[in-house]
């Protein structure tokens, strides 16, 4: 039993009886709606987010007769049409690239919104009539094969014991995969089940003789699906028919305020996109946040960003709230709209420029500050290109380096963006690092180092996500437009394995030690990227003798990486590792002082 409801709650469910409960529907009725159009999303809905396995599971419980929950739809009135922005379902569905296309109406059309169970209804569209296409493991983003196409498909063969997770065997599979024909595998298309004539049982016998399906599971299985797409009445929906903005929204609040929660920036966003008057905000934005992560090796940038950068930029109250994006702030933004996107491209590609990417960037928040004092410079290509502000972007680079590191962003950032914003707008004539650092002394957000924080940042491994920037303060004067690499000066594959330490002749007990800190920063280097490739797994005092035989330019190497004065034979590997760990302490200490 749930909770006695409270005086809010209970207002709620009495305005929720005043909305009609309908007549059920079937699946079918419910994807031919989708199809003719008169069933799309507002606005405020979020974009599809569902998994293959998701859609997989929902198949299955439909077929065991599980309820799938009741639908929320609103009857939009042809007056009201001109007044909100809708959008379609997504048929087929790509991981990298799916955006609601924008639904182009004539003003006369009969539509109905979808308030409360898009997810569902779009799983059901995609598996009976679309495609799902998600990223193959292991392959990069960027080769087109790594996104195979793939329909949904029922084992009409297999059938699963009640231990099991799903009782019916869907998956998305790839046409070539789905022919694969053996025993205990044929698999039927699933929307192919909409092209026979449900009132006429002869056609699935027929179908089922053709294709040799003689197993008395396959006809269970085969009429059960067409029994629960096209006959069985089980989307079940209220059908809210007022027309008030304010009510509409609170409505979809209310009911996308459990489970996944509805991320509060697809709800702003739509606000925002009703509000503006000559844009879209939602495409505008959506197309930004897709070439803001396309830029350099990549980036995960959302809308939450743009839209709080927006706020940032354009002097409003930072925080996260329906007040905020009230029509003045929103007309503010739209006129400006032109500024703050080529502000956040060129803030991006500066960041990207630095060697930050989607893995080493670990607080998005951390670097509107920086965008926030190009954009009142109004020079942010110049800032980005000109060589007389080299020395203002190494500036920013360490300062957004330290912020990373000391996690200055982490939690509830508003305040500490709203702070920083105000030292910006008093001291823009260049990036004023000294005087933020200075106004967050003394609070729970101070940018000092103490001596056990440098201690435990100096144990971070390779590839972790605050190796980067601590490297990245060792070698300020890398140009990171080039591929640099995290290298092991001693190298992986032997300091790894204990065999092979011992056919070095290392001892049992330098051994363990060598285990334990091969992985640490002190064994770790910013190598270019060709560079690092030749060294592969040789010993480095070797390679180093090799590749650089000229004595000055080997002690160059050695000064530029901290390994002055070193003994670099494995042999002696603590010696190297504590004095190197001394090295980059005090390098560290100084650079942030």
């Amino acid at each position: 039993m749930g909770e006695t409801p409270g005086y809010e709650e209970k207002v709620f469910l009495m305005e929720w009886l005043h909305m009609a409960f309908q007549t059920a529907i079937t699946v079918m009725e419910a994807v031919k709606r989708i199809i003719d159009r008169s069933y799309l999303l507002p606005a405020i809905q979020r974009e599809f987010v569902w998994s293959e396995e998701q859609i997989e599971r929902l198949f299955d419980s439909i077929m065991r007769g599980y309820p799938i929950g009741s639908f929320l739809f609103w009857k939009v009135s042809r007056e009201n049409l001109k007044n909100y922005q809708f959008y379609e379902f997504i048929k087929d569905y790509h991981q990298l690239k799916s955006h609601n296309q924008k639904a182009t109406l004539m003003g006369d059309e009969n539509i109905t919104a979808i308030l409360d169970g898009q997810q569902r209804l779009t799983a059901l569209y995609i598996g009976l009539k679309g495609s799902y296409a998600s990223k193959v493991p292991y392959m990069h983003w960027d080769n087109p094969q790594a996104f195979p196409r793939k329909k949904l498909y029922l084992n009409l063969l297999d059938e699963l014991g009640a231990e099991e997770e799903m009782l019916y065997r869907f998956k998305f599979l790839t046409q070539e995969k789905a022919q694969e024909r053996s025993k205990h595998s044929y698999w039927f298309p699933v929307g192919k089940i909409l092209e026979f004539n449900p009132d006429n049982p002869f056609e699935l016998h027929k179908y089922l003789l053709e294709n040799n399906l003689t197993a008395e599971y396959a006809g269970r299985c085969l009429f059960r699906l067409n029994e629960v797409i096209t006959k069985n009445a089980i989307i079940s929906y209220y059908l809210e028919e007022g027309q008030e903005l304010d009510r509409v929204l609170n409505i979809f609040i209310r009911v996308n305020s459990g489970g996944t929660q509805l991320s509060y920036s697809d709800l702003l966003l739509s606000i925002a996109t009703a509000q503006w008057e000559n844009r879209d905000a939602r495409e505008e934005i959506t197309n930004l946040v897709d070439e803001i992560n396309r830029l350099g090796s990549g980036f995960t940038f959302d809308k939450d960003f743009v839209l709080k950068t927006c706020l940032v930029l354009c002097d409003k109250d930072i925080k996260f709230k329906v007040d905020n994006f009230n029509a003045r702030n929103m007309r503010d933004i739209e006129n400006q709209w032109d500024k703050i996107r080529e502000t956040i491209l060129t803030t991006v590609e500066l960041v990207a420029g630095f060697g930050f990417n989607y893995q080493t960037l670990t607080s998005h928040n951390a670097i509107i500050p920086i965008c926030y004092y190009l954009f009142q410079g109004g020079n942010a290509r110049d800032v980005l290109v000109s060589p007389r502000y080299a020395g203002e972007r190494e500036t920013m680079r360490k300062w957004l380096h330290l912020v990373l590191l000391k996690q200055t962003f982490g939690g509830q950032s508003d305040e500490v963006l709203r702070i920083i914003r105000e030292v910006i707008k008093n001291h823009h004539v260049s990036f004023p690092a000294d005087e933020i650092k200075a106004r967050l002394k003394g609070t729970i957000k101070a940018l000092e180092l103490t001596d056990e924080e440098i201690d435990n940042l100096l144990e971070n491994q390779y590839g972790k996500k605050y190796t980067f920037s601590v490297l990245a303060l060792l070698y300020p004067s890398l140009n990171y437009r080039y591929s640099f690499h995290q290298d092991h000066i001693h190298p992986r594959s032997l300091c790894s394995n204990r065999d092979k330490l011992r056919r070095a002749g290392i001892p049992d007990n330098e051994i363990d030690f060598i285990l334990q800190n091969y992985n640490k920063i002190p064994n770790l280097q910013l190598l270019e990227g060709a560079e690092n490739i030749s060294k592969k797994d040789r010993p480095f005092a070797e390679w180093l003798e090799k590749t650089y035989p000229d004595a000055v330019a080997r002690e160059q190497f050695k000064e530029r990486h901290f390994l002055t004065g070193l003994d670099l034979s494995l042999n002696n590997f603590r010696s190297f590792y504590e004095n190197r760990k001394k090295a980059l302490k005090n390098a560290l200490k100084q650079m942030v002082l």
